[in-house]
């Protein structure tokens, strides 16, 4: 009789833990898809970043190449249109930075425009990403 009192007992102390990892997961899962769903918003701003950065690179390097200011100007939109056509929401905007457009002068330019980012997480934050940079105009550019 004293043998049956024990395990009695014992099986009503582990019957009192019982549905408590059911509401622990209950808790936490949300917690943790939430953590994964802002890591993988954060990591669409990085690539976001690199792909303007890249842009901002193509578009001064397109630019340098051609023989006048506006040819260069074209030829620089195309290339960050070419290159952000899947990552920008809004239209991409080029602006050169640099004064004229002489041989041995540098050709700057500054790509911008509206990822998404966040707003896959209902998060509707505007966010504005701006690349820069610089190329030396070509001295063996082209010829009219």
């Amino acid at each position: 009789m004293r043998l049956m009192t024990r395990v009695r007992d014992s099986g009503e102390d582990l019957s009192s833990d019982e549905g408590l990892s059911t509401i622990e997961v209950v808790v936490l899962a949300p917690v943790l898809m939430l953590f994964i769903l802002v890591l993988v918003g954060f990591g669409l701003l990085v690539d976001a970043r690199g792909a303007i950065d890249g842009a901002a690179r193509d578009a001064a390097r397109a630019g340098s190449l051609q023989r006048d200011e506006t040819s260069a100007m074209g030829q620089a939109r195309a290339a960050a249109d070419a290159d952000l056509g899947s990552t920008c929401s809004g239209p991409v905007s080029v602006r050169q930075m640099s004064a004229g457009f002489q041989a041995g002068r540098l050709f700057t330019v500054e790509v911008s425009c509206q990822v998404r980012g966040l707003a896959m997480l209902g998060l509707n934050i505007g966010t504005q990403l701006t690349g820069r940079s610089t190329a030396p105009l070509d001295p063996y550019r082209r010829a009219s």
